[in-house]
């Protein structure tokens, strides 16, 4: 059966690598039905919602939304992409954040050997809960009294359900990371029920670090990692450093999934790039690595492998944009890929 992929490639950079994204997908031979829809800037540049209610609707009703990245200079409300972003992620109940960190060729990573070697690790990250919820305000605004308050969301059910998401992506190690020893209430909370997980999972070997302990562990030897999970803003920090450690943002992939309806949004981690967006120059090798998630997620997991090779491939020999050390244009290093996977 034909599967409906909502296209989404929102502002600057995304406008750039999400076709290129596609056009690798297609040459895969996946029998896929691509629909585009504009949201981000240009609507609200039009005095139009960033995403209109039946774009909404539309994308929601598809197999999965391939979204390219949110904002733009030009656009002086900085709370639009939330309206999106947050909007689908929220309203979708994509509670799971997958961001996955391999290392493709050991001349990306800033560390030195040996601790850079076979770095392959994906953290879990709680998706739908945390600060990011927008609960709080500002009170006396623009006064030396003015008082700025934002609240920290946890619920039983939503610390359970993605600690359970890490334990089943695990395949012997399992990380939880919290802040427990400062944030006593929500803390308490991520460390009761993960002690209720451990116990129920006996079969793997687990660990808890402090989020500040983390950061340094993963500088210092990410190899002793393969799942970490957290909660949404300590995961979405860990996730940038990781995406560092293996070539930065540009290979950065992510998937905002949730397991039980198998809805998915799936866009890469490195934003709109507004620096460098324009200039035929942006990597899109994130974009076609998160591709590659979503027809994993879709259950096309020998096409998700094939895409991944051919990323790796291109990326060993050279044949990549500049930030990866190679000289190609955006199309050209989209087209390194889909040579290889026509080879």
């Amino acid at each position: 059966m034909t599967k409906r992929i909502a296209v989404v490639p929102g502002d600057l950079a995304g406008l750039e690598v999400i076709p290129e994204a596609v056009r690798v997908i297609r040459a895969t031979g996946l029998d896929y039905e691509f629909e585009e829809f504009e949201v981000g800037a240009a609507p609200v540049l039009r005095g139009e919602p960033a995403m209109s209610e039946a774009t909404f609707e539309a994308v929601s009703q598809a197999d999965a939304i391939l979204f390219g990245a949110i904002g733009d200079p030009r656009v002086p409300d900085v709370g639009y992409p939330a309206q999106v972003l947050l909007r689908l992620r929220f309203q979708l109940d994509l509670y799971v954040n997958l961001r996955p960190a391999r290392l493709y060729d050991d001349r990306l990573s800033p560390l030195r050997d040996p601790a850079r070697r076979g770095i392959d690790l994906l953290i879990v990250r709680e998706n739908t809960e945390g600060l990011y919820v927008g609960m709080g305000g500002r009170f006396r605004r623009g006064t030396e009294h003015e008082v700025a308050v934002q609240e920290d969301l946890n619920t039983h059910h939503g610390v359970g359900r993605i600690l359970e998401q890490g334990f089943r992506r695990a395949r012997r190690r399992l990380c939880m990371v919290d802040k427990s020893n400062a944030m006593n209430h929500a803390g308490g909370l991520w460390q009761e029920r993960w002690a209720q997980a451990r116990a129920a999972h006996p079969e793997l070997e687990t660990r808890h670090l402090y989020v500040d302990a983390a950061a340094m562990e993963l500088v210092r030897d990410p190899t002793q990692f393969e799942v970490i999970v957290t909660g949404n803003l300590f995961g979405d920090i860990l996730s940038d450093l990781t995406a560092a450690l293996v070539g930065g943002m540009g290979v950065a992939p992510s998937a905002n999934i949730n397991p039980e309806t198998r809805r998915g949004l799936f866009e890469p981690v490195h934003g709109s790039a507004p620096g460098i967006a324009g200039q035929g120059i942006v990597n899109p090798v994130g974009a076609v690595l998160t591709a590659g998630m979503m027809v994993e997620h879709l259950g096309d997991e020998d096409a998700a492998k094939r895409m991944e090779s051919a990323v790796r491939g291109a990326i060993r020999a050279g044949e990549c944009t500049r930030d990866l050390g190679g000289s190609l244009s955006t199309r050209e290093a989209a087209d390194a890929v889909i040579g290889r996977l026509r080879d």
